[in-house]
């Protein structure tokens, strides 16, 4: 199974970035069943029955609500820019994640710093350390809820 789901998403990759045409989809395959064998060896993960439920929250959940906190930073970021005085309280703050495996943390740590205005700068153990240009909360607890809190939730669905 694992092979079988490497080489479809090689394949897949490779016919949306080169096209349809038969030499094409002939080298794409060749390529991918070779990329197949070395990857599939490499990588330690397991695709289990859940996989299309977790692929759906993932499509139909977790990137519309990524992409709106996305829209949402951009325009946060474009009033500081704009705005004449510039308002701003930069600093680190540490974000405990209750997310397990290093993949989940990986993809968590991706999605606060694609969001403009914070930047994910470590990971150890269970702690993502971020640097944001207006630090909001108070307290540890606070800051992971408007950092990361809407992330993890659904991560946490996807990724146990």
């Amino acid at each position: 199974m694992k092979y079988l789901a490497t080489f479809l998403v090689l394949f897949t990759i490779y016919i949306l970035l080169a096209g349809f045409y038969v030499q094409e989809l002939m080298l794409g395959g060749i390529v991918s069943l070779v990329l197949t064998f070395i990857l599939a060896k490499l990588v330690n993960y397991t695709i289990d029955y859940r996989f299309p439920v977790k692929l759906l929250v993932f499509i139909f959940a977790y990137l519309p609500i990524f992409t709106w906190q996305l829209v949402l930073s951009n325009i946060d970021v474009a009033k500081r820019v704009l705005s004449p005085k510039i308002p701003l309280n930069p600093g680190f703050v540490k974000i405990k994640t209750d997310l397990k495996g290093d993949f989940a943390k990986l993809t968590l740590a991706n999605s606060i710093t694609l969001t403009p205005g914070t930047l994910s700068v470590d990971i150890n153990d269970d702690y993502i350390y971020v640097h944001t240009v207006d630090v909001k909360g108070k307290t540890p607890e606070e800051n992971r809820e408007i950092i990361s809190g809407k992330f993890e939730k659904l991560l946490g669905v996807i990724f146990k």
